[in-house]
């Protein structure tokens, strides 16, 4: 029985030395495309910004115009210029007007001006996507929601 658990812990010792051992897999070197940036990190965050406001969730609404507004920056962190345009630029150019508006509805908690807002922002998009030669790219406000496991409703309203 001595021999059985001395030869364990030898094999044990054996393979955890072999692991440490082991050079680490190569790293990828993955850089994402705009579009990618656009799919993973700004078009939810407009969905998600446009149901919470068809709903009335002004709370989460506040949410995710900041995460919106965060998400460009990132975008353009990752991919200052693209196409030979300063992507800050056409953030702010296109983006910073609406999403000041929204955050102004949000605060007011005022339906019909989040809805002229957002109808800017998703305009910012679309005049966004022209002026970096993607015309083919036409955001919309949702109708009805691609996230079935998330309820938009507000706290009180659940």
């Amino acid at each position: 029985m001595t021999h059985r658990l001395v030869l364990a812990f030898a094999l044990a010792a054996t393979l955890t030395a072999a692991a440490r051992a082991a050079p680490a897999p190569p790293l990828v070197d993955y850089h994402p495309s705009m579009g990618d940036l656009m799919t993973m990190a700004v078009q939810p965050r407009h969905t998600k910004l446009g149901l919470a406001g068809q709903a009335r969730n002004w709370t989460y609404a506040a949410y995710e115009a900041s995460e919106l507004r965060h998400a460009f920056d990132r975008v353009a962190k990752t991919i200052p210029v693209y196409r030979d345009n300063d992507i800050a630029g056409a953030a702010a150019n296109n983006m910073k007007a609406p999403l000041d508006a929204l955050d102004a509805a949000i605060k007011a908690r005022d339906a019909a001006a989040f809805t002229r807002a957002y109808a800017q922002a998703t305009h910012g998009c679309n005049a966004c996507h022209k002026s970096l030669e993607h015309p083919e790219v036409v955001i919309k406000s949702p109708v009805g929601s691609p996230y079935p496991d998330q309820d938009f409703r507000p706290r009180a309203a659940r």
